[in-house]
Formats: C-alpha cells, sequence, structure tokens
C-alpha cells in the first residue's frame, strides 16, 4: 500500500521501453507505437525527467545520454560529457547489450501502409451520427481553426471532407465559402 498517494501512484510512469539487456523489441505494429507513445505521455503529464523520480527510478544504476530538463533534481551527471565518442573519459557504448538479430521469414519491407485500408469510412459514419446543431458547430470550429493556413492546404483538407461523406461535399463547400477558397479537388 503506498504511503504518499501522490509520490507513489500519481507519478508511477510505466513504458515497455524499460526492459532487462540482452532483450530486445518486436516488430509488432502496436508496440513499436507503444515504445514511443508512453515515454511521451509521461513526459507531458510527469515532465521530462519523470524516470528519475524515486517511483521510477531502477533499482540498479542506469548509464545514459538523458540531461537537462525541468524537475532534474539530481547531480545531473556532473560536468562529464553526456556523448560518446568523446575524448573526456565519458560513456561508452556496451556492446554486450546491442540488441540480438532477429530471424525472419518472408519479405521485410517497406509498404505503404495505406494499401488495403479505408481511412475514410470511420470520419464519415461519426459524421452521420452527428445531430443537425452538431454538424453546424464543427463546420464552425473548422473555419474557426483553418483561418491563416494556406489556400492550397484548406482546399486538399477540404477534399479530405468530401472524401468521407458524401455530405460533406456540401459541408466542404461551406467550409471553403466561409473561408473564401475555390471549391475542394478530389483526393486520392
Amino acid at each position: 500500500m503506498p504511503e504518499n498517494y501522490f509520490a507513489e501512484v500519481e507519478q508511477a510512469a510505466f513504458s515497455p521501453v524499460n526492459i532487462v539487456p540482452g532483450m530486445g523489441y518486436s516488430p509488432d505494429k502496436m508496440l513499436q507505437a507503444r515504445l514511443v507513445s508512453y515515454d511521451d505521455a509521461h513526459r507531458y503529464r510527469v515532465g521530462v525527467n519523470f524516470d528519475s523520480l524515486p517511483v521510477n527510478r531502477p533499482k540498479c544504476p542506469v548509464h545514459n545520454y538523458h540531461r537537462d530538463g525541468t524537475t532534474r533534481f539530481d547531480d545531473n551527471g556532473g560536468v562529464g560529457p553526456n556523448y560518446e565518442p568523446n575524448s573526456f573519459g565519458g560513456p561508452v557504448e556496451a556492446h554486450e547489450h546491442t540488441e540480438r538479430p532477429m530471424p525472419i521469414s518472408g519479405a521485410a519491407a517497406r509498404y505503404n501502409h495505406r494499401d488495403g485500408n479505408d481511412d475514410y469510412k470511420q470520419p464519415g459514419d461519426l459524421y452521420r451520427l452527428m445531430k443537425p446543431e452538431e454538424r453546424e458547430r464543427l463546420v464552425h470550429n473548422i473555419v474557426a481553426s483553418m483561418r491563416g493556413i494556406p489556400e492550397r492546404i484548406i482546399i486538399l483538407q477540404i477534399g479530405h471532407f468530401t472524401k468521407a461523406d458524401a455530405e460533406w461535399g456540401e459541408w466542404g463547400r461551406r467550409v471553403a465559402e466561409a473561408l473564401g477558397v475555390a471549391e475542394p479537388v478530389a483526393v486520392k
């Protein structure tokens, strides 16, 4: 049971990035996204040095290049360099912790994540669920948010609205009229 709820629970930050030496990360898309997003969320919620707080700090010594930032309350690495290679006796790469090779079979390449995906169905479904007054507020908010954006970008964005739902074509035209831009162009 925590003795200090804020210090031990509210500031706790768990992340799949924290693994023991010798392990690696699978190429799973969801895991890869979480490797970035969890720490990003912790930096926003707790602060850039969330991993130095007592509740998140590892029990064994950790050597990394993290330095400075708000809420830094330790010696901050002293005056030594925080880069490698260096000529000042600073950190050196620990080759024994290099990620192990991952055997795969089949073609490993970069694929277009848009192939086979319908990026417009879900926004169109959401739009169709809205009541007329909600749609009116949506158009008003879009217009307010897009003021000052280059016309070329506005036209492309309205094309996305049009593709999400046939009705968005009308709403897209209303947004275009309110912003004083040309008709939307079809998005490929």
